[in-house]
Order: structure tokens, then sequence, then C-alpha cells
């Protein structure tokens, strides 16, 4: 079957196709962030605990407190980007979407189930460390299983030539394990969250040290020391992913298009500079690398999308039918929005820690 033909008709769009992408573009930088502090850091956690003598206090407060507020942000901050996605591609994230079926479905109760496992290791702090490695392994667990299905279908809705084998199954719900690239996608943005996460207490730990609380130094210098460790895998797992790319996609980062190549240089100065003042303990200046090659990679990843769905769709192809009143209506929202988490950030930060 000719995967065209399983491609729907899109619907139209209120305002040029260029706006839309922007906010897409935006909102997914925030929800990258926190997505990947949220996952990171739950991995480092772990990791701690299995380290620890079972007769030890529990290593991972700095964690446990922040885990379920990070959860939270990450799926709120990403209901923004889903949204834009499909107003520009809904004929094909719907699609491959339905194709998965239940998988993607249960992503809605393994959430609830990684929150509350989240909330129960902030709690597990007077049990065994055989409880805490249980509640924080479970959130891991179910959080790394979201993040594989996510992947599953992102890389499903640029492939509309795997939509075949949902037929050859007989209408089951399919995933798009045969896809090349999905391991090696998954790997790297699993990478990628220990870096950030590492990155995110470093940052906890600073503003610690300022308030002079015993122990903030060695945080913050095992936190740095996770983001460089992880970065330098990360780039041997970007390698992986970027030679993963069919042919025509990746070349065009290596010379094929000079817009593509560009940025693909710049990604990579952008990571290295990050390594650089991440080896020297430098919080702040390898934030802003850190956030500077998130934002190059948002741009790239946007790139390779236009890149697999050329031969079917680009977003310049939708109709237009202006409608303004709605549109900034919800910009009108949104700045209210972000007001007033900032203001309850501000409060919660007000509250003594032993009383959250």
């Amino acid at each position: 079957m000719d995967p065209a033909n399983l491609i729907p008709t899109p619907d139209t769009i209120p305002a040029p196709w260029g706006f839309f992408e922007f906010l897409l573009i935006l909102t997914f930088f925030a929800h990258l962030i926190f997505m990947n502090a949220m996952l990171g850091t739950a991995l480092i956690a772990l990791v701690r605990e299995m380290r620890a003598r079972p007769d030890a206090p529990p290593p991972c407060r700095d964690i446990a407190d922040k885990l379920p507020y990070t959860i939270a942000f990450a799926v709120n901050f990403g209901v923004a980007p889903l949204l834009f996605l499909q107003v520009l591609y809904g004929h094909f994230i719907y699609t491959s979407s339905i194709l998965m079926g239940g998988y993607w479905l249960s992503i809605i109760g393994l959430l609830i189930l990684a929150y509350y496992s989240a909330y129960l290791y902030k709690m597990a702090g007077g049990l065994s460390a055989t409880a805490r490695r249980l509640t924080i392994g479970t959130s891991l667990l179910l959080l790394l299983t979201i993040a594989f299905l996510f992947v599953n279908n992102m890389t499903l809705m640029l492939t509309p030539r795997a939509w075949n084998a949902y037929f050859q199954r007989a209408g089951t719900a399919i995933l798009n394990l045969a896809d090349p690239i999905l391991i090696p996608r998954y790997l790297h943005f699993v990478v990628a969250s220990v870096a950030v996460g590492g990155l995110f207490l470093a940052i906890l730990a600073y503003f610690q040290e300022k308030k002079g609380e015993p122990g903030a130094a060695e945080r913050l210098h095992a936190g740095m020391k996770w983001f460089t460790s992880a970065t330098v895998v990360q780039i041997g797992s970007g390698i992986l992913f970027f030679f993963s790319l069919p042919k025509n996609v990746y070349q065009l980062f290596v010379g094929d298009s000079p817009l593509h190549t560009t940025l693909f240089a710049a990604a990579l100065l952008a990571v290295f500079a990050s390594l650089h003042f991440g080896n020297r303990q430098r919080v702040w200046p390898t934030t802003f690398a850190l956030a500077t090659t998130v934002l190059f990679m948002v741009l790239m990843r946007d790139l390779v999308r236009q890149a697999y769905l050329s031969p079917y769709f680009h977003p310049a192809d939708l109709q237009v039918v202006p409608q303004w009143s709605p549109l900034f209506l919800f910009l009108a929202i949104l700045v209210i929005g972000i007001a007033v988490v900032i203001y309850m950030l501000r409060l919660a930060a007000r509250v003594p820690e032993e009383v959250r």
C-alpha cells in the first residue's frame, strides 16, 4: 500500500505556520529542560541508593524532595508543545498515536504511578534502604517506559511506510521497533537527561553553598562530575544517533545544506563549551552553554522532522484560515499562567524545608 494514501487530510490553521513553529520550539525547549532534569535526577538517585550502605543515612534527600515537583513541571510544560505539534503535524501524530493504541493510552496510568512512587520515595527517608530503592526504582522504571513509548510515537509519525505493519498484524497496536533510529534516539535522550540532572543538582548545591549549608560544596562537585561524565558519553551516543539517520537526512548537516550544516557546527561548539566549563566546575557558564546546546538541538530536531516528512508534507502547505482572537486569548492566558507559576514558586521558596 502506498504510504501517502494512509495520511489524512490536514486541518486548516488560524495563523501562518511559522507562528506555531516558533511556539513549538519555545515550549518544547522548556519542556525538555524539565523532562531531562526529572529523569536524570531519578536515575542519579537510584545509583546513589544502590551504592549506599544499608545502615547509612538516606543519600538523596536533595533529589527526593524535588523529584515530585520536577515531574509536575515536566508534565505541565509538555502539554503546550504537544498541542502545537498537533496543530502543525496533527495528521501524522494522531495517526501514529492511533496505531500505537493501548501503548499510547497506557502513558496516563504509567505517569500516575510514577508520580505516586516519587512521592513515596520522598516520604521514605525514615524507611529502610530497600524501601527507598524500591520506590525510586519503580518511579524510574515507569518514567523510562514512558520515554520509550514517546520515542516510539515520535519516530512512527515520521515514517508513514511503517504504518502498513498495522494491517499486517490484523489491526493490532504496533510499536516502531523495526526502525533503526529508535534505540539510538532513545539512548541519546536518556544519557542527555543524566547530564542535565547532574547540572540541576549542581545548581541546587550552588544556592545551598551560598546559604552556608554543610556538604553543599561536595554536592556541587558531584553534580558537575555527573554532568561532565554524562556529556562525554552523550557525544558517543550522539554520533551513533546521527549516523543512524537516513543518509539523505544526516547529509544535510554535513554539507548538503548550508543552514543545516551551520546549525550542526554551532551545536557542536556549544557541546564542547559546556564540557569545557563543566570540567572547571563553573556552574553558570556551563548552564548557559547547555541551554544553548539544547536550543540548537531542538532546532535540529525540527529540521530532521521536516526532512523526514518532505516527500509527503511541509507545514507551509497548511491552509491558513485567519482566526486571531482565539490566538490572542491563548497567548494572554499563557502569560498569566507563567506569572502565576513564578509567583507560586516564590511562595514555595519561602517555606522552611522542614515544613514541606
